[in-house]
């Protein structure tokens, strides 16, 4: 059977010591698809990115890079515009049947927190091959704001599968027969469920949030903290189109509203080179019941982390911007995303990071 691994299975495998971790996985860690990982207690201040490569350990190529180690256990923050390596807390023993995904959770995409992982002879970030056995390590470079960390702090997440789970186009139509994936709008499915960008809000002029260049730091730990108007300015428009300026970050939301049915899991595809030289997401797994019934939703509307890159681009209200990859769950998650997972984030329209009030 193909699919990804719902959050039952998951605690099978902890039982086992397919995963294990450095000190004990805990609960809040197993999410509906998906197992937070934890920061270790030393980071390594790096000169440039690197991975491993084949036949080479990270440890192994880290005194090519490492510039000075920094102990986290006091809690330390890692500098805008840097690059760090940080063990993390878990390891793996995969079964040779089983491979992995990881990506950035929610809160550290919306902080424009570039987070990636890497692996022993890894030739991709994000990416663990089946069977992997071996320790795990976050790449961080903050790009917007720098960061106060701690030991166990959860950044990344990681999805677990079992061959190929993604849905072809004729399974989404079928799923969207059956449980409307879209509200506000006919789907557009092709090579996975496309979605636009809001410039025209139902109320006022407020269609996003620029991020400030010269900011204070963000500790991590300071939930619904911080005030917006320090790190973030207001991006309106009464036209329906914004520029967006080169190298600059932007939270802006879809037009449509998203739902992820219990029996499938989700991923952003981060870059649609077609579309306009930005990069339209950082974080991107929606887990199963986001923004649908059953968990307490009605259709989550998606946000958009946004980096323009080469040139200054005009958005326009509609235009699609990405689309989202569809996988197939092994199993229905015995915890769905806004039912027994609190959410900071199910029903959300226009909204920073839970750090921000």
């Amino acid at each position: 059977m193909h699919g990804v691994l719902p959050s039952q299975m998951l605690n099978d495998l902890i039982a086992e010591g397919a995963i294990g971790a450095s000190d004990p996985v805990i609960a809040a860690q197993v999410q509906p698809a998906s197992l937070d990982l934890r920061l270790g207690r030393v980071a390594y201040r790096l000169r440039a990115s690197f991975l491993a490569g084949d036949d080479r350990t990270v440890m192994e190529r880290l005194p090519e890079f490492e510039m000075h180690r920094i102990d986290l256990d006091a809690g330390a923050v890692l500098e805008k515009g840097c690059v760090y390596l940080v063990p993390l807390m878990e390891h793996l023993a995969l079964p040779a049947h089983l491979s992995a995904v990881a990506n950035a959770k929610s809160s550290t995409g919306r902080l424009d927190l570039l987070t990636r992982l890497v692996t022993d002879r890894g030739a991709e970030f994000d990416r663990i091959p089946a069977g992997y056995t071996g320790p795990l390590y976050a790449e961080i470079c903050p790009r917007s704001f720098s960061v106060l960390v701690r030991p166990g702090m959860r950044l990344n997440q990681m999805r677990l599968r079992a061959g190929d789970a993604t849905l072809s186009d004729a399974d989404l139509r079928a799923l969207h027969a059956e449980t409307p994936l879209v509200t506000g709008g006919a789907p557009v499915i092709a090579d996975g469920l496309g979605f636009s960008v809001d410039l025209e809000p139902q109320d006022g002029d407020l269609v996003g949030y620029r991020a400030k260049p010269h900011t204070g730091v963000i500790d991590l730990d300071r939930i619904g903290h911080y005030p917006a108007r320090d790190f973030w300015e207001d991006v309106r428009s009464q036209s329906g189109q914004i520029i967006l300026d080169p190298g600059a970050f932007y939270i802006l939301v879809s037009r449509e509203a998203v739902t992820i049915p219990p029996e499938a899991a989700a991923e952003m595809a981060p870059y649609l080179a077609m579309v306009g030289e930005f990069r339209v997401h950082y974080a991107g797994f929606f887990d199963p019941g986001f923004g649908h019934a059953a968990a307490g939703g009605a259709g989550s509307r998606g946000v958009l982390e946004v980096r323009c890159h080469e040139a200054p681009f005009a958005l326009e209200h509609g235009q699609v911007v990405g689309r989202l990859i569809y996988e197939r769950m092994l199993a229905v998650p015995d915890m769905l995303y806004g039912r027994e997972i609190a959410s900071n984030y199910q029903g959300q329209g226009l909204k920073l990071s839970k750090h921000f009030r």
